[in-house]
């Protein structure tokens, strides 16, 4: 029997199938960072997945380090999130959003008067940064302050007030990637001496406290936690990948979140030097549902359901390209394949126009 296409109880919600399909940046938000009609239909089109987990949206004017992507801080955004729930339920689908602050990964150019992008401590990633004028190195960031961490934490509390009142299903808090949480957590971009550097317990702490604020603001069976041990993206590193993340695990499983979302190291993750650390690394320091990330296949996900180191898959390109993906490969379906040149930004090409299987298959 096929545990793939069985059915999963993750917290309240009653999931068709263990298929997640994973966040994507699309970059086609409107004017404001607001959620436009066609995301509601590309959404929609994707819910016969068990969850939809939104593309990475911004708790803050300051947490944004790319054009086009959609915020759940105004009035507006909430309103244009609403239309995408509404959309995505009709269709008989759930959705979480995926909570986000880029921290150092931003220039001036897309901070509020053309402040510097802001981070756990003043260290510049290496690379660049697409912004409204071509690429540009990152910038030294500065550093936060310890007064300003309260109104970070606030930040992804309101959001997920917003998120509530947008009628999603829940909210991922996305501690992973390089972004400001993971920053924070990895002691390649944190060299504070404060109580937010130093041991894992301090730097874990930011990442903690907003996962706490998320409960205290919906409840704990609403909020799940993305995590990407190993991971180099965005120039992150650690010296004790498996120390860091089975203490980060361990204090969300005693805290009872709904999921943990692993996304596993990859072969490019291994070139940069990131530790190869998968999933079942992670499995004995947790009770709560796994959802697992990076490259699956059919037979791959069917195998790691099986052995029980995850409940649940989460497929990225293959859902972009495959708006009927659970179909697809429940019917041993030959997938669509994907437009990279449409992946960010643009119109419905590549993005809502992707065919799907006919009564006839």
């Amino acid at each position: 029997m096929s545990k793939l296409f069985s059915t999963f109880n993750l917290g309240p919600m009653s999931l068709p199938n263990r298929l997640v399909m994973a966040p994507m940046t699309r970059c086609r938000a409107g004017e404001g960072n607001v959620p436009t009609d066609l995301m509601a239909e590309y959404y929609a089109q994707r819910a016969s997945a068990g969850l939809l987990i939104t593309e990475a949206s911004q708790v803050c004017p300051e947490g944004i380090g790319y054009a086009n992507t959609p915020g759940i801080h105004s009035e507006a955004q909430v309103a244009g999130w609403t239309k995408v729930t509404a959309a995505v339920h009709r269709a008989g689908g759930r959705i979480v959003i995926q909570l986000w602050h880029v921290g150092r990964i931003s220039h001036p150019l897309f901070q509020p008067k053309g402040a510097l992008p802001v981070a756990p401590s003043a260290i510049a990633p290496k690379g660049t940064v697409y912004t409204p004028q071509g690429p540009k190195p990152y910038e030294i960031p500065r550093a936060l302050a310890l007064e300003e961490l309260p109104g970070i934490v606030n930040a992804y509390r309101q959001a997920t007030l917003n998120a509530k009142k947008s009628g999603f299903d829940g909210v991922e808090i996305h501690g992973a990637n390089g972004y400001l949480l993971d920053q924070f957590l990895r002691d390649g971009s944190n060299k504070r001496t404060d109580r937010y550097g130093g041991s894992v317990e301090n730097r874990a702490r930011l990442l903690l406290e907003v996962t706490d604020a998320a409960i205290q603001a919906w409840d704990k069976d609403h909020v799940g936690v993305r995590l990407s041990p190993g991971g180099t993206f965005n120039d992150m590193a650690d010296s004790d990948t498996v120390g860091t993340f089975s203490y980060v695990i361990r204090e969300l499983d005693r805290r009872g979140v709904a999921f943990v979302h692993l996304r596993e190291t990859t072969p490019d993750d291994v070139r940069h030097g990131g530790a190869h650390v998968p999933a079942v690394t992670f499995r004995s320091h947790t009770r709560r549902p796994i959802i697992v990330n990076a490259g699956y296949d059919k037979t791959r996900a069917e195998e790691v359901l099986s052995k029980g180191i995850a409940e649940l898959v989460a497929f990225g390109v293959p859902f972009l390209a495959n708006p009927d993906l659970p179909k697809r490969l429940e019917k041993n379906a030959p997938l669509n394949p994907p437009d990279t040149a449409t992946f960010y930004g643009g119109s419905a090409k590549g993005y809502t126009d992707y065919p799907v299987l006919t009564t006839q298959n």
